[in-house]
C-alpha cells in the first residue's frame, strides 16, 4: 500500500477507505443458469451468422462444410464456463485481462496467418489494417464493408462501453503495457476528450477527403497505417512509462465515439454518497475514470468503459441497471460480455 501513498500523497490512508462489498458468490443451480444464459445468448448471436451469411463468417465453416456448428457449440460452451468463472469473488478483476488479451492473440494470428497465404483467415479475402479507427473510417472511405461497424453497434446496445475493456483487439496490448509500473497521474479527462474529439473528426474528414479524391487503396492504407503505428507508439512511449491506459484514453478516436454512443445500455457505474475520496480504488482504474472530481460529482469520467475491475475494491462503486441490484447487474453484465467475447472469438477477423 505504500506504494500508492507515494502516488497519491494527499488522500486519507487507505485503513479508512470504504468497505469493500463483494457480490455473494453463486453456488449450485444459480451459476448453472447463468452458463445457460452465456450460452444460449452466444447461439442467438451466432446461429443467425451461420444460417445467413454468406460467405461464411465462422473461421470452421470455411475450411469443413458443416463445422460451423461444431465451432458454435464450443464457442456457446466457453461463454458458460466464463460466466460461471466471473462468479467466483475476485474473479472479474483476474479474467477479464486473461481473456480479453486471449480475444486479441486469436485476431492477430488470423491476420498473420491471412498474410502467410491462408486466405480464410481474412473476412473477405482482402486485407484491412486492423486498426480500431478503421472501424467507422474504413466504411466512410470505402462505401461498405459495415461487418464490424455492425458487431460494435450489437455490442453497444448490450453492454455500452465494455466494448472498450472486452473486445476491442488493440486495447488489450494497451493494457499490458499500462500494467508493467503503478498507476501515475493521467492527463486531465477534458484534454483526453478534446485529443480523442479531435482526432475521430479529422479521421472520419480524411477518410471522407480520400473518397473524394478517388485515392488509391495504398494511398489510404499508408495513411491508416502511419496512424496505427503512431497508437503503437503511444502505449510504448506513454502507456508503459505511466500505468494508464493512454492510447485507449487519449488517442483511439473510435474509443470517444464508443463511450458515448455506449450511453444507450442503461449499464452505469455509480459512486455512492458513502464515498469518503479515500482513493483506494484509484489505483485499481487504468482508465482514469477515477479521481476526486469523480468522487465529488459522484460520478467517474467518461473514460470509464465499465471494465469492473474496481467494483471488488470499494463498497461505494456500484454496477446499475433498472430493476436489478448491483450484484443482479454484475451478474447479468458478466452474462452478455462473455455471450459477446465468445461470439467475437468466432467472427472478428480482418
Amino acid at each position: 500500500m505504500a506504494r500508492n501513498t507515494v502516488l497519491i500523497p494527499t488522500l486519507q490512508p487507505v485503513a479508512t477507505a470504504c468497505a469493500p462489498q463483494p457480490v455473494p458468490p453463486l453456488q449450485g443451480f444459480g451459476r448453472l443458469r447463468l452458463a445457460i444464459a452465456a450460452g444460449f445468448v452466444t447461439l442467438a448471436l451466432l446461429v443467425p451468422v451461420q444460417l445467413l451469411v454468406q460467405p461464411p463468417m465462422l473461421l470452421a465453416e470455411r475450411f469443413v462444410a458443416g463445422a460451423g456448428w461444431i465451432e458454435l457449440a464450443l464457442l456457446a460452451g466457453y461463454a458458460a464456463w466464463l460466466a460461471a468463472t466471473l462468479q467466483r469473488p475476485g474473479a472479474w478483476s483476474r479474467w477479464r485481462p486473461r481473456v480479453w488479451l486471449l480475444f486479441s492473440v486469436v485476431f492477430f494470428a488470423q491476420l498473420v496467418l491471412g498474410l502467410a497465404g491462408v486466405q480464410q483467415c481474412l473476412m473477405t479475402g482482402a486485407l484491412h489494417l486492423p486498426v480500431p479507427a478503421l472501424v467507422v473510417a474504413g466504411p466512410v472511405y470505402r462505401g461498405e464493408g459495415f461487418f464490424m461497424a455492425g458487431l460494435l453497434l450489437t455490442t453497444l446496445v448490450l453492454v455500452g462501453p465494455a466494448w472498450c475493456s472486452w473486445l476491442c483487439y488493440v486495447g488489450a496490448w494497451d493494457q499490458q503495457a499500462a500494467l508493467r509500473r503503478p498507476l501515475g497521474r493521467p492527463l486531465s479527462p477534458r484534454r483526453r476528450e478534446a485529443i480523442r474529439l479531435g482526432l475521430l473528426a479529422a479521421s472520419l474528414g480524411a477518410a471522407w477527403l480520400l473518397r473524394q479524391l478517388g485515392a488509391a487503396p495504398p494511398t489510404a492504407a499508408a495513411l491508416a497505417g502511419g496512424f496505427g503505428l503512431a497508437g503503437v507508439a503511444v502505449m510504448a512511449a506513454v502507456s508503459a512509462r505511466r500505468g494508464w491506459l493512454a492510447h485507449c484514453t487519449s488517442f483511439c478516436p473510435l474509443g470517444w465515439l464508443v463511450v458515448r454512443l455506449g450511453r444507450i445500455s442503461p449499464f452505469r457505474l455509480r459512486i455512492a454518497p458513502t464515498c469518503r475520496s479515500c482513493g483506494h480504488c484509484r489505483p485499481t482504474c487504468r482508465y482514469g475514470a477515477l479521481d476526486r472530481e469523480a468522487w465529488r460529482r459522484l460520478k467517474p469520467h467518461n473514460s470509464c468503459t465499465l471494465c469492473g475491475d474496481c467494483l471488488d475494491e470499494c463498497g461505494a462503486l456500484q454496477l446499475s441497471f433498472p430493476g436489478l441490484t448491483s450484484p443482479g447487474a454484475r451478474r447479468l453484465l458478466s452474462v452478455l460480455v462473455a455471450a459477446l467475447h465468445a461470439a467475437f472469438l468466432g467472427l472478428a477477423r480482418i
